[in-house]
């Protein structure tokens, strides 16, 4: 049935970390439904997003926090016996995996219209809810903008040894990989992986390649753009030493990566998933994580500025690769325990 995700149903208990007299309260009202999310979503964010929902919709959510790889092999393995409604994640990958497996339950018609349909799903079954772009960090005083290479590629360069961060463990490094692969194939990504593996520095993740960078231990460091907007605004103008290159003319180091959200097929609580999937587009949702300094990823909801300390969306210019193009991510894990990088 249609409905907009601001149809109230009957209050029940706030988030599950929060305890007291609210809680008591809110429990006597029995009968009420309490949405499961998996998220794979950074926690802050997450958390932010869960409380504005009970606080709009009156519909309680459990949150179990994980890495997107791991919590989508996870839904695999649970199938049809579940706990989860709605799954969010950063990268879309995760969200085809599902969808290939026929996990996912369709996205209302309404809610998928509210967004660009090429962040969506092709065949409606996850939303598109916010989108980052894959940066170059640099420290400003090891290098110069006018020095950092034209492509992602020539990272692998020997000019480039001992000058560069990488995390290949991160969950955020796989769709990198799937779209060298998607672009240049097997083989040119298998090299270029193991010229990283010869020059780079690794880290455990994006955190810790910036913060290196920032600190001057490496020279530049392959990010999301999300990752150095976080460290500059907690850390302020003074101590920060880095900035951020964007790979031009659409080379792949430019990759713009959707994040979204689903409704699990097996969800018992099928009309609350899809309330709060309409309440991650919404404009009241939207807006709140443009204006938070938690989240500095782009909405996709038209009409809806991002922080102001992003370069404007509309002036990125990232690869022709689309959601499909760039896959499950399948196949870069091999790829990169094939390189060493594993």
């Amino acid at each position: 049935m249609a409905f907009s995700w601001l149809n109230p149903v009957r209050r029940l208990p706030v988030r599950f970390a929060l305890a007291g007299v609210a809680a008591a309260c809110f429990a006597m009202q029995a009968g009420a439904a309490t949405l499961t999310l998996y998220s794979a979503q950074h926690e802050q964010l997450t958390e932010m997003l869960a409380k504005d929902f009970e606080k709009a919709s009156g519909i309680s959510v459990r949150v179990r926090d994980g890495e997107g790889p791991a919590l989508a092999a996870q839904l695999v393995a649970e199938g049809a016996a579940t706990p989860a409604d709605v799954y969010l994640t950063e990268n879309s990958p995760e969200l085809l995996l599902l969808e290939e497996k026929g996990l996912l339950a369709p996205v209302q018609a309404d809610t998928l219209k509210t967004v660009p349909e090429h962040y969506n799903s092709p065949t409606g079954a996850w939303l598109g809810v916010v989108a980052r772009e894959n940066v170059l960090a640099y420290n400003t005083t090891k290098v110069q903008a006018s020095q950092l290479p034209a492509s992602l590629l020539d990272l692998a360069q020997p000019q480039w040894k001992g000058k560069v961060g990488i995390a290949p463990s991160d969950a955020d490094f796989l769709p990198l990989v799937s779209a060298v692969l998607a672009t240049k194939g097997h083989d040119a990504t298998v090299a270029w992986l193991k010229g990283l593996k010869t020059n780079a520095q690794m880290f455990d993740d994006d955190e810790g390649v910036v913060a290196a960078v920032n600190r001057g231990a490496v020279a530049t460091g392959i990010i999301n753009n999300y990752y150095w907007a976080r460290l500059h605004v907690g850390i302020g103008d003074a101590a920060t030493h880095s900035a951020i290159y964007h790979f031009p003319a659409g080379d792949v180091g430019a990759l713009v990566v959707v994040s979204g959200a689903a409704a699990l097929k097996a969800s018992k609580n099928g009309d609350a998933a899809q309330q709060f999937l309409a309440y991650l587009v919404s404009e009241r949702a939207q807006k709140l994580m443009a204006a938070s300094h938690i989240d500095f990823e782009y909405p996709l909801r038209p009409g809806v500025a991002a922080d102001p300390i992003l370069k404007p969306f509309d002036q990125l210019s990232p690869p022709p690769i689309d959601v499909q193009k760039l896959g499950d991510d399948s196949q870069a894990a091999k790829l990169l325990r094939e390189a060493g990088l594993l």
